[in-house]
């Protein structure tokens, strides 16, 4: 899978050509050795071959240069098709200067990768058609009484039997599953949030929300700071447990725990944020009396913008100036063959170096993604120490947008406009630290490291694709934000469940073809689908799970 299959023709005479190769993805890397192409036997006139696998995800450059001598003879840049069979013939195009062309030839074409993702697409749409259209045939009421006569005829009956005047109290009750309790408070609950659950940001956003609400219900903010405690360290414990399986390997050994992940991350976040936001915040969001009521959701709270500020400086003054044995200052990098190979083991640069001292290498994430393409072989976590202080920034500006939202409550349209200037701030901020470029950039968007400007652009789309959802789902009404609305409301709960439960039946079975896109699309797509299910099957029997 991801690969085809190249065979070199070298028709020139001795001494034999090296064939190496770089992936258009690894940005100043080493050309990496692929295989000796022996020289042509002229006097049997058949030409030196030699077959070599070459990756099909990323564009190509081969380089082949002279066994002796190391001259470069060409150079070729090319995106190989997967499974795909492809000649590259070098041979001499003229004898007085020594001139060599390089022709690359397809002897089979490659198979269109893409077209699985293309049907499951056309499936997953005509899904989402007919379900439409079930709804708009719900609207039509003979439809509609036939559907329920045959689902609940009892129910029906009693339908029936009230269409001169109103039903009572208790029929709705009983022929609607959701209580009138529920129905009200749904109404007053952003169902927006709930659809967009799962990032950071959107964390930040619902302790705003969250905090103002408990405190106009009178608790004490001293029992409010023993929830956010104990939360946190539910979040903590459960992510230690969940990152380090040991289900059929024996007992886990505390030499080898892995001590970051997702949760921890998420939990030691929440922690800051949450405590930083209780310090300041007034049961009464009511309008600020002070100058410049425009800015009345930001300046109120001007010792959380320092205490910010100041975090983010920490993580500047330790990413470019603390010094990291054997590395250059301010190092960004992924180490390994990257930097044209200079600094193999400095992945992370001041932030690998930090985990590596505090943590020890063998409680660290083994297997960076790093290592695919920069072949790097040192430890890294991605969600490391270092990173968290930027993850705390992303969730305080997702409790920004939560202000937003409590201080222009019933103002939809202020709402909005403040989430297009957030949006174009932090776009703003993004294209001037990495100067709209993808390696070039003063702090370049980095996932790994969550860089900065990773956080910055991740708010700027995080902000408007919260308006537009804002927008469809609590403002127009013209959509509820199924699906997504679902496993939003049981969010750690299937994150948890899926951890544990990714290697067992149903959510995984044993493939025929384990080189087949489509097989792994399938698995997946169908994971995640009967994740969906099931959270919401939770949501209709009112089941959520709350640390």
């Amino acid at each position: 899978m991801d690969q085809a299959l190249l065979l070199v023709r070298n028709e020139l005479p001795a001494p034999g050509l090296n064939v190496a190769a770089r992936s258009g993805s690894c940005h100043q890397c080493l050309y990496q050795f692929l295989a000796f192409v022996p020289p042509s036997n002229e006097s049997l006139r058949k030409p030196g071959t030699a077959s070599v696998m070459v990756d099909t995800q990323h564009p190509l450059t081969l380089l082949l240069n002279s066994s002796v001598g190391d001259r470069d003879l060409c150079k070729i840049q090319y995106h190989f098709g997967e499974f795909g069979n492809y000649s590259l013939v070098v041979k001499t195009i003229s004898t007085s200067n020594q001139t060599v062309s390089c022709d690359l030839i397809i002897n089979e074409g490659p198979i269109n990768s893409y077209l699985p993702i293309l049907f499951a697409f056309l499936v997953y749409v005509g899904i989402l058609a007919l379900l439409i259209a079930g709804r708009l045939l719900m609207k039509i009421d003979p439809v509609r009484n036939w559907v329920y006569k045959k689902l609940n005829p009892r129910a029906t009956d009693r339908m029936i039997n009230s269409e001169l005047g109103s039903p009572n109290t208790t029929d709705s009750i009983n022929c609607d599953p959701a209580p009138q309790s529920w129905s009200s408070g749904s109404r007053q609950r952003l169902r927006s949030l709930d659809t967009f659950r799962g990032f950071v940001f959107i964390m930040g956003t619902s302790i705003a929300l969250a905090l103002g609400s408990v405190l106009r219900w009178g608790s004490s903010k001293w029992k409010v700071l023993r929830k956010i405690i104990w939360r946190s360290f539910v979040l903590i414990l459960l992510g230690i447990i969940v990152v380090n399986p040991n289900y059929c390997l024996g007992p886990l050994s505390w030499d080898n725990l892995r001590i970051p992940g997702v949760l921890q991350r998420l939990g030691f976040t929440y922690l800051v944020v949450a405590a930083l936001e209780l310090l300041f915040t007034r049961a009464d969001s009511g309008t600020w009396e002070g100058q410049f009521p425009a800015l009345q959701d930001i300046l109120p709270y001007w010792p959380q913008w320092i205490f910010i500020l100041v975090l983010e400086t920490i993580w500047l003054c330790l990413t470019f100036l603390l010094p990291v044995p054997d590395c250059p200052r301010g190092y960004l990098g992924p180490g390994g063959i990257g930097d044209f190979g200079k600094y193999p083991n400095c992945t992370g640069g001041a932030a690998g170096y930090i985990d590596r001292l505090l943590l020890g290498e063998k409680h660290m994430y083994q297997h960076p993604s790093s290592g695919v393409i920069y072949q790097s072989t040192m430890p890294y976590d991605p969600e490391g120490i270092l990173g968290t202080i930027n993850s705390i920034v992303m969730a305080f500006l997702g409790l920004q947008a939560g202000k937003i939202t409590l201080f222009y409550k019933d103002q939809p349209k202020q709402i909005m406009s403040r989430f297009i200037i957030w949006g174009i701030v932090m776009g703003v901020i993004s294209a001037i630290l990495t100067k709209c470029s993808k390696e070039e950039g003063f702090i370049p968007i980095n996932k790994n490291l969550w860089s900065i400007s990773y956080v910055t652009t991740m708010s700027c789309f995080a902000f408007i694709l919260l308006l537009l959802i804002y927008y469809l789902v609590d403002v127009k009404k013209w959509w509820s934000g199924a699906p997504f609305l679902y496993p939003g409301m049981n969010s750690i709960l299937v994150y948890i469940g899926h951890q544990v439960f990714a290697n067992y039946f149903p959510f995984k079975w044993k493939m025929q073809d384990s080189q087949s896109h489509a097989e792994h699309l399938t698995q997946n797509l169908t994971a995640t689908t009967l994740w969906v299910i099931i959270s919401y099957i939770l949501y209709r029997k009112r089941i959520f799970w709350k640390i």
